[in-house]
């Protein structure tokens, strides 16, 4: 098979190893996100560096809840000056001042999200929930985390600080195969089963709403406002009124 195709089928393989070993926990987010949502709560997701991605895609974004705070805070993110952003994120204690800065309380829950687990500070945004009652969601790569020599100074992994933690089953090294005749792996395979696991578990919780006789804030896509302008601008933007003085970057 040529490079591309090998891609399709890695990946193909991880979303249904995820299927496979990972639906329980799946669920058990789903609840806490449907709790959170019944409790009046914000769902903050956090993740430094590429796991910023996949917060972004579920927030003020179509088919998803309204009551989501991606914290996208820019020093680790990499959304600029990208290599200073990769030794930040190795910064201990930072953490807890993101948890502080968005001041996230109960009936909040983290979703916090590394594909190494192995970073201080999403350790430390998870850490500093636990500590503070705060429900936490951690969706990472176990077995890549296992294989890694800790580098946070408690000795432990993100995995070890989630009431909940989600394996993506991604490769170690994230990548997805060799090339013949070219000693560097290629293909990144982490992004992928996150999203798959994130979307999945979000669209569970609103089943588990509306079984519970709620009918949750979902946002329309906005690119539907060219054939339904007035009914998707005041779909969303009731949605955005309740929840803007709650999210710093709504």
């Amino acid at each position: 098979m040529e490079a591309w195709e090998r891609y399709f089928v890695k990946e193909l393989e991880i979303v249904q190893k995820v299927r496979d070993t990972q639906v329980e926990n799946i669920k058990k987010g789903a609840e806490l996100i449907a709790d959170c949502y019944e409790k009046g709560g914000i769902v903050r997701i956090f993740g430094c560096g590429h796991s910023h991605l996949i917060s972004e895609d579920v927030f003020w974004r179509a088919a998803t809840l309204g009551n989501v705070h991606a914290i996208l805070e820019p020093s680790v993110s990499g959304m600029s000056e990208i290599t200073k952003a990769g030794n930040v994120e190795s910064l201990e204690g930072y953490g807890q001042m993101i948890v502080d800065y968005h001041k996230v309380q109960t009936p909040d829950i983290m979703i916090c999200i590394s594909n190494s687990g192995n970073k201080a500070v999403a350790i430390d945004v998870a850490r500093t929930c636990q500590e503070r009652g705060i429900p936490t969601i951690v969706m990472t790569n176990v077995a890549y985390s296992e294989y890694l020599k800790p580098k946070h100074s408690t000795g432990k992994k993100l995995k070890d600080f989630g009431d909940v933690v989600i394996s993506n089953c991604s490769e170690i090294g994230d990548s997805a195969m060799e090339i013949e005749g070219f000693d560097i792996p290629v293909g990144s395979t982490s992004s992928i089963p996150f999203l798959f696991i994130q979307n999945s578990m979000f669209a569970y919780a609103v089943e588990l709403l509306v079984k519970r006789g709620i009918q949750p804030d979902v946002y329309l896509n906005g690119s539907l406002k060219a054939n339904f302008a007035d009914r998707v601008n005041s779909h969303n933007g009731y949605i955005v009124d309740k929840y803007h003085s709650r999210i710093r970057n709504l």
